[in-house]
């Protein structure tokens, strides 16, 4: 058993050249994955606080009287009919 320990030794150093190399490759990839699973849950919460947005204004035009978001919505209108008509002009 002695006797096969020396040749052991390159033969280990032959194979863990490969397997090291395969190893830095497979590294390389989790990061990239990583990365990705990052930024789309970066655009995720993103995409979440503007539907939250949007739902609050929902909420206040569904419990609000009426007049007030009348009166609000009128006055969105208006700047943009002001732009509108300066663009046609």
């Amino acid at each position: 058993m002695l006797q096969a320990l020396p040749l052991l030794i390159p033969i280990l150093a032959i194979l863990l050249g490969p397997l090291m190399y395969w190893m830095h490759i497979k590294e390389k990839q989790v990061g990239v994955a990583t990365d990705l699973a990052a930024e789309k849950a970066t655009q995720y919460a993103t995409r979440i606080a503007e539907l939250e947005q949007r739902l609050r204004v929902v909420e206040q035009i569904v419990t609000d009287g009426g007049l007030e978001t009348a009166a609000q919505i009128e006055a969105l209108r208006k700047p943009s009919l002001i732009q509108e008509r300066s663009y046609n002009a």
